[in-house]
C-alpha cells in the first residue's frame, strides 16, 4: 500500500501556473501523479468522468465552468474524489465555500511548497487509510470470482457501512478493476449504480430520524446519516426528496 500512485487532474487556466503547480507536486514525493490538465472547468469534468481520479486540484476562476461549480458537480458524480482548491487572496472568502462543499483544502496564490505539501499529505493518510481498512475485504484475489458475487460482496458491505465513508475508487484500485467497470457489474446486478444505492440508504436513515428522533438536530441527523456537512445534507435530501429535512421533519409531526 505504501506506494500506491494517487491519480491527479490539475484543472489550471494559466499555463505557467499549471507547470509550477505540477512540478511542485512532483517534488512532495508523496506518491501523486498527474494523469491529466484542464484549462476549462467543462474540460476538467469530462476528464473526471473519463478517469476517475483520486485527487482534483482546481482554481477557483476558470473558464467556462468555476471552480466551485465544478467541485459541486463532480462530488454528485464521484463523492469519492478529494478536492483542493487554488485560489487568489481576493477569492478568499469565495473559496471558503468550498469547505461547505467538502473540499479537503484550499491554497493561495502563489502555491506554498509546504501548504501543499500538507495538503497533500493530508489527502494520502486519508486515502491510505481507507485502503488499508479495504484490503482484507477487497483484494485481487476476488477477481477469482464471478461478477455476481463480486457485486454481492459490494451491497452487503455497502448495506453496513453506508453511514460512513466509502471510497469506491479506492475499492476498485484494490481489486484491480477500474471504478467505471466495478460501477457497471453493481448496476446490472441491483439496478441502482453504487453511489445512487448509498445515497437511497442515507436518505433512508435520515427519514427514520428525523420521525422517531426529534431531539436531534438536522446537523446531528446528517452525521448519523453520513453527511457530516449539514448544508449538503441539506441539499442532497432536498434534491431527492423535493423539500428539506425541517419540512420534511415538520410534515410527519
Amino acid at each position: 500500500m505504501e506506494n500506491s500512485k494517487y491519480t491527479v487532474i490539475v484543472a489550471e487556466d494559466e499555463e505557467l501556473l499549471l507547470d509550477n503547480l505540477i512540478q511542485k507536486i512532483h517534488n512532495t514525493q508523496l506518491n501523486f501523479q498527474v494523469i491529466a490538465t484542464a484549462q476549462t472547468g467543462s474540460q476538467a469534468y469530462e476528464l473526471v468522468k473519463q478517469l476517475s481520479p483520486d485527487l482534483l486540484i482546481t482554481d477557483i476562476k476558470m473558464p467556462v465552468m468555476d471552480g466551485i461549480t465544478l467541485l459541486e458537480k463532480v462530488h454528485v458524480l464521484n463523492p469519492d474524489i478529494q478536492f483542493i482548491i487554488i485560489s487568489g487572496f481576493s477569492d478568499f472568502e469565495y473559496a471558503q465555500r468550498a469547505i461547505k462543499v467538502q473540499a479537503a483544502d484550499y491554497l493561495l496564490k502563489p502555491i506554498n511548497p509546504e501548504q501543499l505539501y500538507e495538503a497533500l499529505l493530508n489527502i494520502k493518510n486519508k486515502l491510505e487509510i481507507a485502503q488499508n481498512a479495504y484490503s482484507e475485504i477487497f483484494n485481487p484475489s476476488m477477481a477469482r470470482h464471478t461478477s455476481e458475487q463480486i457485486a454481492a460482496v459490494l451491497q452487503e458491505y455497502i448495506a453496513c457501512h453506508y453511514c460512513s465513508d466509502i471510497n469506491l475508487n479506492l475499492i476498485a484500485k484494490n481489486m484491480g478493476y477500474s471504478p467505471g467497470y466495478l460501477t457497471k457489474i453493481f448496476d446490472q446486478h441491483y439496478n441502482i449504480t453504487p453511489a445512487k444505492y448509498i445515497i437511497s440508504l442515507r436518505i433512508a436513515k435520515a427519514k427514520n430520524l428525523l420521525m422517531s428522533s426529534p431531539e436531534l438536530t438536522i446537523k446531528q441527523v446528517g452525521e448519523l446519516a453520513g453527511y457530516p456537512v449539514q448544508s449538503y445534507f441539506s441539499r442532497i435530501f432536498k434534491k431527492h426528496t423535493g423539500i428539506s429535512p425541517f419540512e420534511y421533519r415538520e410534515n410527519i409531526t
